[in-house]
């Protein structure tokens, strides 16, 4: 019988989670799996209870809960026989969209239900293992903002990009891959596992999870009429057209920036010294996957939506240089107050 641990995170995402044990007695196969449920109760407890389950031979262990648990619970299943599985309940859920797993409770366990397990890629940088994205710049100062905002969710991080997006200094960076050192200028700088950072919004749409290689995206400084085309290229999978994006491919990188400062991995921010190194390790995951998978184009939403209507406004007043600041900060307040409504 194939042993499976589920470890729920109660306080990711924005719902409360009480109903999932109740959903996984109704669902799971009893005659294939024995089954073990655990709450997390402090930062870390999964990842403690995911080494153990991994050390007495556990079959599948999944993680309930947003990206930061996927993360937190992965890290100690690499390199082992114990499968990860998800049950996506947070406010991203970035692994689970790359893998085509179903956002709704039920149809994830369903999902379980089949067992079916892959191996895929991981990456470390400074030593921390990611799963999805990492980077440095501007996404990593707005996973800052983000951890400190008072609640979560996409409207939250679309607020705080809006509001922060404008006043952020871009930074010269020195990037050494297998081709030798290039000197950017860039707003951000990722290195993506996976296509999306969540909430389909895809940072890397030609990411592949099985290449070896991880995807490097360097985002050159832009200006406000420039801001929501990257923004609604991101929803629409088409980032790796902009103008302003330049990709490559490498196995490892060296950065090296002026100052130290954040970086983040899979969302999770953390303060290092000015040398980054970031590195993808082969095949060192196995997870469950969906067997009947078939990957849809992102479909237009209420954030595309907002945003294609900022974009239009915007359009609407390029002819006035001069006054396009003062324009696209009150346009700004006008987008916010429609995601508030969302």
């Amino acid at each position: 019988m194939t042993q499976i641990t589920f470890i729920i995170n109660p306080i990711s995402g924005t719902h409360k989670k009480d109903y999932i044990p109740t959903l996984i007695d109704e669902i799971l196969d009893k005659t294939k799996f024995k089954t073990r449920i655990v709450f997390t109760e402090y930062a870390g407890h999964g990842a403690k209870i995911a080494e153990e389950c991994a050390s007495s031979g556990v079959d599948i262990c999944v993680a309930v809960g947003g990206d930061g648990t996927v993360n937190e619970i992965a890290r100690s299943l690499v390199h082992t026989n114990t499968a990860l599985g998800i049950i996506p309940c947070g406010s991203g859920n970035g692994l689970a969209r790359h893998l085509c797993l179903p956002m709704n409770a039920k149809e994830a366990i369903e999902i379980i239900n089949q067992a079916k397990v892959e191996s895929f890629d991981y990456g470390v940088i400074n030593g921390m293992p990611f799963f999805c994205t990492c980077g440095m710049g501007f996404d990593a100062f707005i996973s800052l903002k983000f951890a400190e905002a008072g609640k979560r969710g996409l409207v939250t991080y679309v607020e705080n990009v809006l509001k922060e997006g404008l006043k952020y200094k871009p930074e010269t960076y020195i990037v050494e891959d297998e081709t030798g050192q290039h000197h950017h200028k860039a707003f951000l700088i990722a290195c993506a596992n996976a296509a999306q950072y969540g909430n389909n919004a895809y940072i890397a749409p030609g990411a592949s999870m099985k290449d070896g290689m991880m995807d490097v995206i360097i985002m050159e400084p832009f200006d406000a009429i420039d801001a929501p085309k990257i923004a609604m290229d991101m929803f629409a999978k088409t980032l790796n057209s902009n103008s302003r994006i330049k990709t490559f491919k490498a196995k490892r990188i060296h950065i090296h920036r002026s100052a130290p400062g954040a970086i983040h991995f899979d969302g999770d921010p953390i303060m290092t010294d000015a040398d980054v190194d970031a590195e993808i390790i082969p095949l060192g995951l196995k997870a469950v996957v969906n067997p009947n998978a078939i990957e849809d184009a992102a479909q237009p939403n209420a954030v595309i939506n907002a945003f294609s209507e900022f974009f239009n406004n915007i359009n609407n007043v390029r002819d006035n240089v001069a006054h396009q600041g003062h324009r696209f900060l009150v346009l700004n307040k006008l987008m916010l107050r429609k995601l508030s409504k969302l």
